[in-house]
């Protein structure tokens, strides 16, 4: 792959925004697993800002929307990807809730563990299974801010997920023909990768 020059790699930055105390094992486990699936440098942000204003009373809900707004001007700069992990459940107005949300081909996303778990639930409960499906969800939404949409294998990690049983359906990672076009994506964007690495084989 050939690198543009002046081109650096993007890192991804793992930045807990939620309620409760920060689940420090559970951000490493999304940051190690991104890091391997996309193959970049991971790190986790600790700023202490959070959005003010993504929060609807009338739904009791926050709107994924508005935090991807206010990722893209809080958090470490346009030159990096920034997913934001919460325990806040999330909406789009079309929908009565999202596991994530994430600018396509953009730097922000954002995913929440308010329904990977037992409602009720605290994420310290959560065990193995939540963190199966939250890296999951955050590689997904990852996958979108590289731009890669939507697969039609249910074993692909960028398979879209409305339940439970989609999201535990999936596997960790990318299919080939999604791991393909994340090269072509990174090619394009400028950004080195090492074609012969395929970590997550999603069939």
């Amino acid at each position: 792959m050939t690198r543009k020059a002046g081109a650096a790699d993007p890192s991804i930055y793992v930045w807990w925004i939620g309620a409760e105390a920060t689940p420090g094992g559970l951000l490493n486990e999304v940051r190690a697993h991104t890091g391997r699936v996309f193959g970049l440098t991971t790190r986790l942000w600790r700023g202490q800002e959070r959005p003010s204003d993504a929060f609807d009373p009338a739904r009791n809900q926050s709107s994924s929307t508005r935090i991807l707004e206010w990722l893209v001007t809080a958090g470490p700069g346009e030159t990096h990807k920034v997913l934001a992990v919460t325990d806040l459940d999330l909406f789009i107005p079309v929908l009565t809730f999202v596991f994530g949300e994430a600018q396509l081909g953009g730097h922000a996303a954002v995913v929440s563990t308010a329904r990977l778990v037992p409602s009720g639930s605290p994420i310290a409960r959560g065990g193995r299974l939540l963190a199966a499906r939250l890296t999951k969800e955050a590689v997904h939404e990852i996958g979108h801010s590289f731009g890669l949409v939507h697969c039609d294998l249910v074993r692909c990690v960028m398979s879209r997920s409305s339940s439970l049983l989609q999201v535990d359906a999936k596997s960790g990672g990318l299919c080939q023909d999604c791991w393909t076009r994340y090269l072509d994506l990174r090619e394009h964007s400028g950004g080195p990768h090492d074609e012969g690495t395929h970590p997550y084989p999603g069939r």
